[in-house]
């Protein structure tokens, strides 16, 4: 039995996946009291990107994070199962304002990890970035995820 080139490419396309997080980083920008504040972020979109995050890692660069956007206005709820670092998770409504923040989370805990309210995005950070820094709910996210990037 002879297969179409195109059907071998969409088998091979198949068969390897979702792809993975952006290997590539994008710029976010965390506007605070304090001045702004630059990430360069993994973006996580699909369901498996979003399932995977950070697990396994066993260190997050200082200026680094993850990005989780969900497409709509929902409370998200979070674990640190198989997750190596604390992380600090910055809840984000849909208009790039932190709604709220999750500091410290545990390492390796299943306990859930939940928005306040209703968000977009959650960004993920080194644990103790959001004290370290002045992050705080009110504060203002600017990444083309939510149209301000500029």
């Amino acid at each position: 039995m002879r297969f179409s080139p195109i059907c071998v490419v969409l088998f091979a396309f198949l068969a390897l996946g979702p792809a993975p997080a952006s290997a590539d980083s994008d710029l976010l920008v965390i506007d605070t009291a304090g001045g702004p504040r630059n990430f360069r972020v993994e973006v996580a979109v699909t369901p498996a990107q979003r399932q995977q995050g950070l697990m396994y890692r066993e260190s997050l660069a200082a200026d680094a994070g993850m990005l989780f956007l969900y497409g709509e206005d929902r409370q998200v709820r979070m674990w640190m199962k198989n997750t190596l670092i604390p992380l600090d998770m910055i809840f984000i409504r849909r208009d790039g304002t932190v709604e709220s923040v999750a500091e410290r989370t545990i390492p390796l805990s299943s306990a859930i990890v939940a928005s306040k309210g209703d968000v977009a995005a959650v960004l993920e950070v080194n644990g103790g970035t959001a004290a370290r820094l002045g992050i705080r709910p009110g504060d203002r996210v600017r990444h083309a995820a939510f149209g301000n990037s500029g």
